[in-house]
């Protein structure tokens, strides 16, 4: 069975619709690439509260959980406290992050930067390659930035960390029939390849072609034959490309 993982995307700004989130669907995209289903998200508003009762049930449920934002030195970046809060830990300081940034802001250092090195007790450290600070691991909670340039620089340093070789193997196929005219095709090899995740998607007003099929699973074999199935009974003039 792949991984599971959840996303826990953090912020009064994305609920408002001030800030557009970018980094689910970067998130997405990357665990795709590694094998590893994101099979919940959620967005939920910078609350101890909120942060502590969400995060509580995707790490019971699921085997990676990922936050995003309220990490930052403002009065609304609490994800830390909601982080230590799940797990009934204190938040601690940390001397290395302190030093830091204090190294890194210099004189201009203040109690509202020194935030940040606050961490729940026993987390491990990550050093990302460019970023500034470390990410904060706990278990299997993964706490990253919402600054998206920040976000994607810490999760791409984290893939080795992730990678256990069992990637996705995906095949498209292009056709010019509608969703409805293949939906029974698809629900039988859907059926015939359980193992086999089978999504259609529609192309409005196009000309090149009407439904895009994908198959994507761990089992190239039954990859490709779930694809050849639907190749096969398709009527050959409604086939427009194999991808």
């Amino acid at each position: 069975m792949p991984r599971t993982a959840a996303a826990l995307i953090i912020g009064n700004e994305i609920l408002s619709g001030k800030i557009a989130d970018t980094n689910t669907t970067f998130l997405a995209q990357g665990l795709f690439e590694l094998g590893i289903q994101l099979r919940r998200v959620v967005v939920c508003p910078d609350e101890v509260d909120t942060i502590s009762k969400e995060l509580t049930e995707m790490r019971q449920t699921h085997d990676l959980v990922f936050t995003s934002g309220g990490v930052g030195p403002t009065h609304d970046d609490v994800t830390i406290e909601g982080v230590a809060a799940s797990f009934a830990r204190p938040v601690v300081r940390s001397e290395a992050v302190e030093t830091m940034i204090r190294k890194y802001y210099g004189d201009r250092t203040t109690e509202a930067h020194l935030r940040m090195a606050n961490m729940p007790e026993g987390a491990e450290m990550i050093r990302s390659s460019e970023a500034p600070w470390p990410t904060v691991v706990i278990e299997n909670v993964f706490v990253l930035p919402g600054v998206p340039e920040i976000f994607e620089l810490k999760f791409t340093d984290l893939r080795k960390r992730l990678d256990d070789g069992q990637e996705f193997h995906s095949h498209a196929v292009y056709t010019l029939s509608g969703e409805g005219e293949i939906a029974s095709l698809l629900e039988r090899i859907a059926e015939a390849f359980p193992g086999v995740m089978v999504g259609s998607y529609v192309k409005w007003r196009a000309e090149d072609y009407r439904t895009k099929v994908t198959f994507d699973g761990h089992d190239l074999k039954a990859v490709t034959r779930a694809a050849d199935m639907l190749v096969a009974e398709l009527q050959p003039e409604l086939l427009v490309k194999r991808g």
